[in-house]
């Protein structure tokens, strides 16, 4: 390079290197990462696992978690394939899965502890020398408990079968059980194990509405160790609530009250929903609110209890009508004009004009409503919404899973040569990708959802322009609902029709043209090339709409270009789908889909080693294991090995001094 310093590099790259230089301030440090990451781009990729439309039901997704969607229970079976019976096996699967309750209900039935502690930590530990065979050391070190992080590493690596090393493996053994440490680091062995058979997770969308337990699953994914969520239509409402957009709120009360499940409002929370339930006593003391009765069992809640619900369903919907209604007025841009239905009620007659059409209602007691201004709350609704409005702002829980599906989510992602997202991608009738125009700039699909991004953000983080922020908040309303929203997919949500309309034809959702053309190879091949990946190696996996196994229906499509892994995890879907759910698994060896059988409960997989029954088959399968070289995070460690060369050759050649 001589004397002139720019003949190599710039001004910029110089700079960078000054500061790559306080991170590997020697030759010898910058020589050293370079040898480690060289290293790591040979090992086989990490393991990743898809799920999607969990819908609240934790104990089945926690358990998938647990099991690493059977891959665990395979790991045992290939490890001990001749030298366990099946039981034996069943035992130290549960064992695996939940080791702080089935520990004490084996140690019950067992005569000699030590015998059985000794035996048990042998095997666990063959175990986990084989799912942690992947990582490097430092990557195994990090996902250590600290409290036997040295030990478990000496056992991970040691070889006892070396003659004079057997003494030192066994004293260590006899020494944790000696020190009345062996259950404990049982404990922290089988959470090792878990961790170590699922290296990233994807959620593909819908972890809230319909089961009881979304906020136990936002706990479970914020201490996940990798994770990254794609939004679902049922996401964003809740983050638009959160974000306090008042049409959000009104929309999740609505279908938790549906579904008589309040346990994550109330419950997980501490949303009070006392303004609400005074304000339903008072307005429809006398209405028997027969349409909006729960949809659930009618012995799981008393008459009263039902009617109760059934009241406060009334108030928030037709207060979901009102303020929808001032939104779509607000964003004419939405062209949402056709979902304005409370001014087309003809109020004598008891009749609402759709399309044309005049429709008998089932139902037109709406005291709240005021014909000449059908839109505008009542001065009660304003009272009691901006009382429930400051419980969303205030619940602490609620705020921080917000930010988390913030800070981990996204409208989609690519991540390594696959592209995920929840819902669909918008498309004109003949197939082809649909395209909008923004203050005179083209946007296709994936400009589009960029935007649509970019502006929910906003209507969450935006403290210091109001315009701005109602506008991001309408935004996660439009997302929830809207007739291009690639997170609904559908023209229109006929929530006013399915409530008040007898005539089933008035129901109809049409789909996004999206799901007419997912089966065609040469369409998913654009959509990839949209988002920037290889049509010809890439995937699409997408979840929102369950598919019909029961009916004959295939998850994969077009050719294996598009897997749908909504199989139903939620437990008012498994009737449709005739299975409960799907896991697809990315590992070094292709892809594998997972089919789960329903899961009767966390009690009965400790008490009668229940485990979840599930098929797999193989998806695609690689000729070459795949390595982290051929990965997204391969090749940020390629460009950190070239970055790092040029500051070996900085040094060399004096560019730069050593520290």
């Amino acid at each position: 390079m001589g004397n002139n310093k720019s003949t190599l590099y710039s001004d910029s790259e110089i700079h960078y290197l000054r500061l790559l230089s306080q991170q590997y301030p020697s030759i010898r440090a910058a020589s050293t990462e370079i040898i480690n990451l060289s290293a790591i781009l040979e090992l086989p990729k990490g393991t990743e696992h898809f799920i999607s439309d969990i819908h609240g039901e934790y104990e089945a997704f926690l358990h998938v978690l647990r099991n690493g969607s059977g891959s665990i229970k395979r790991k045992i079976e290939d490890v001990f394939k001749d030298s366990l019976q099946s039981g034996e096996k069943s035992t130290l699967a549960t064992l695996i899965y939940y080791p702080e309750k089935k520990l004490p209900l084996i140690l019950k039935e067992t005569a000699n502890s030590d015998e059985w502690f000794r035996v048990t930590l042998f095997r666990l530990i063959k175990l986990c020398r084989v799912v942690s065979s992947k990582y490097t050391r430092s990557r195994v070190r990090k996902a250590l408990p600290d409290d036997f992080a040295y030990i478990i590493e000496e056992l991970l690596h040691e070889q006892e079968s070396i003659t004079n090393r057997q003494e030192f493996y066994s004293s260590i053994i006899d020494t944790i059980i000696a020190t009345n440490r062996a259950e404990a680091f049982i404990i922290a062995l089988a959470n090792l194990i878990q961790r170590l058979s699922i290296a990233h997770l994807h959620v593909i969308g819908d972890v809230y509405d319909r089961g009881p337990g979304a906020h136990i699953i936002m706990d479970k994914l914020i201490d996940y160790h990798s994770v990254d969520i794609q939004w679902g239509n049922h996401d964003i409402v809740w983050m638009g609530a959160a974000a306090g957009s008042e049409a959000c709120i009104a929309n999740v009360i609505r279908v938790s009250l549906r579904y008589a499940n309040m346990e994550t409002m109330e419950n997980g929370y501490a949303i009070s929903m006392l303004p609400l339930v005074s304000f339903a006593m008072d307005t429809y003391a006398d209405d028997p609110c027969d349409l909006y009765r729960p949809k659930t069992d009618a012995n799981e809640f008393t008459e009263h209890e039902q009617l109760l619900m059934a009241r406060m369903h009334k108030a928030i919907t037709i207060m979901q009508f009102k303020l929808e209604g001032q939104i779509i007025k607000r964003r004419p841009h939405y062209q949402m004009n056709d979902r304005l239905l409370l001014d087309k009620i003809d109020f004598e007659k008891g009749t609402v004009r759709i399309d044309g059409v005049d429709y008998p209602l089932i139902d037109s007691h709406f005291p709240t409503v005021d014909p000449e201004n059908p839109y505008e709350l009542t001065e009660q609704e304003k009272s009691m919404l901006q009382k429930i409005h400051l419980s969303f702002l205030n619940s602490e829980r609620l705020q921080n899973h917000a930010r988390f599906l913030f800070s981990k989510g996204s409208m989609y992602l690519t991540y390594n040569g696959n592209l995920l997202y929840h819902g669909c991608i918008p498309m004109n009738p003949d197939g082809s990708l649909r395209h909008f125009n923004f203050d005179g700039k083209d946007h296709g699909p994936k400009d589009f959802m960029d935007r649509l991004e970019r502006l929910a953000r906003q209507g969450y983080f935006t403290g210091d322009n109001p315009e701005k922020k109602q506008y991001g908040e309408d935004t996660m309303w439009y997302l929830w609902s809207g007739a291009q929203s690639p997170l609904f997919g559908k023209e229109k949500m006929a929530t006013f029709e399915r409530y008040l309309i007898r005539n089933s034809e008035s129901h109809t959702e049409m789909m996004n043209p999206y799901y007419d053309y997912r089966t065609d190879q040469n369409v998913l091949e654009k959509i990839l090339s949209e988002f920037g990946l290889d049509p010809k190696t890439g995937h699409v996996v997408n979840g929102h709409v369950p598919v019909k196994v029961s009916r004959g229906e295939n998850p994969l499509k077009a050719g294996g270009k598009l897997i749908v892994i909504d199989g139903g995890f939620s437990k008012a879907y498994q009737s449709k789908t005739g299975i409960a759910g799907y896991t697809l698994i990315f590992n070094s060896y292709g892809l594998l889909l997972a089919s789960h059988e329903p899961f009767e409960s966390i009690q009965k997989a400790i008490r009668e080693e229940q485990d979840i029954r599930s098929e797999t088959r193989v998806v695609e399968k690689k000729l070459n294991r795949i390595r982290v070289q051929d990965t997204d995070d391969g090749k940020m460690i390629q460009k950190k090995i070239r970055e790092l060369k040029s500051l070996l050759e900085s040094y060399r050649t004096g560019l730069i001094k050593e520290g």
